[in-house]
């Protein structure tokens, strides 16, 4: 009762603000159809929420303090529609900050952020533009897909200089005495000019099994490409390097290199996994736009020698039925090589064998 007090005292702060203050209730509402070839040995068909975005609502604002200078917020829940439980139990689990933005000097926020490399890679990978969850490099291993938030996260944005953008980001780990235990560090750069863009990217989590709290895990599902390294790592470590290129008005050319460590992950040593893909997005009309993309994973486990590999195929096409309502089906297919034994597709526990595949129909509208 008292969450739902604060949700409808919220929005009715939305409804009563000063018109300077350009305060909005906002939202994605996301639902569809899945059927897994082999989830633990068995096919799979089930109704889940939130695959090509989180389902979620959220309030955000700003107010003109004059000289170009504005105070922003922001606060935003993500929930599932079918049961309507909130994510991790939170009423505000997703990007929930306030700062300043400065037209000359850019932009400082404090809360609950992304990092760098959803900022400056992400938009190069096909799950940041199509498809989202399933599309995914393996599991969502450098967190190009928004697979976990950084807490406690103070952030640098710059305007744009010549082309150049860039952004710092540092977490608190709010451990006494221990100043950097679950702390986060990133930073990046991104270049654009004309019909071409890039970006290159690093974040370091300390601690990452308690700093993202679960993450390896956090879908409810049993993730057996890396969870094990990154529950023993005393830091992960991502390197992200993308870019687009326009060649037409119709066709975008993805590319996007990533390379995860866990440090000490096993057995003391270093566990590694290398990202490498390409995608296309193709919009044969202003209300169709079609993805397809290829991603090569191979990892190293620097303890046993083990160097499991992934190939994963990507198919997705989406139809805006207007601006805030589209429909979409996604295709998804993983094989297993190498010395990694079962296949997994991000947010499905893994095969019994070494291939997986998925097939979903769903509908997406925001508010």
């Amino acid at each position: 009762m008292k969450k739902l007090i604060l949700i409808a005292t919220l929005a009715m702060l939305c409804v009563n603000a000063h018109s300077q203050s350009r305060t909005v209730v906002y939202g994605i509402l996301e639902d569809g159809v899945d059927f897994n070839s082999n989830v633990q040995g068995s096919h799979l068909v089930q109704l889940l929420s939130g695959v090509t975005a989180a389902s979620k609502w959220g309030i955000r604002g700003t107010e003109d303090m004059g000289g170009g200078l504005t105070t922003i917020f922001q606060i935003a829940g993500t929930f599932d529609l079918n049961s309507g439980a909130l994510f991790g139990n939170r009423i505000f689990s997703s990007n929930d900050f306030v700062g300043l933005r400065s037209n000359r000097l850019g932009t400082l926020t404090l809360g609950r952020q992304w990092d760098a490399v959803v900022d400056y890679i992400g938009p190069f990978t096909l799950n940041g533009n199509v498809g989202g969850a399933y599309l995914a490099h393996p599991n969502d291993i450098d967190n190009t897909d928004q697979g976990f938030h950084t807490s406690n996260a103070i952030k640098y944005s710059s305007p744009m200089i010549a082309g150049f953008t860039f952004e710092g980001l540092y977490a608190f780990g709010n451990t006494p005495g221990q100043f950097s235990q679950n702390a986060s560090f990133s930073a990046g750069i991104s270049y654009a000019f004309e019909s071409f863009s890039a970006g290159i990217a690093y974040l370091r989590v300390n601690s990452p099994e308690t700093a993202t709290q679960g993450y390896q895990s956090g879908g409810g599902y049993t993730n057996a490409i890396y969870g094990s390294y990154l529950s023993a790592a005393r830091a992960q470590n991502i390197f992200g390097v993308g870019a687009s290129y326009k060649p037409f008005s119709m066709l975008t050319l993805l590319a996007d290199f990533t390379n995860t460590t866990f440090q000490q992950g096993s057995a003391g040593h270093d566990a590694t996994f290398q990202n490498y893909e390409l995608s296309a997005l193709v919009m044969p009309a202003p209300d169709i736009t079609i993805g397809a993309g290829y991603t090569l994973t191979k990892g190293r486990d620097h303890a046993t020698d083990a160097s499991p590999t992934y190939d994963q195929y990507n198919l997705t096409a989406e139809y805006a039925l207007s601006k805030r309502t589209s429909l979409y089906v996604i295709g998804a297919f993983q094989r297993a090589r190498g010395d990694a034994p079962v296949a997994q597709i991000a947010v499905f526990n893994p095969s019994s064998n070494q291939k997986q595949a998925v097939g979903r129909v769903g509908i997406r509208s925001l508010f």
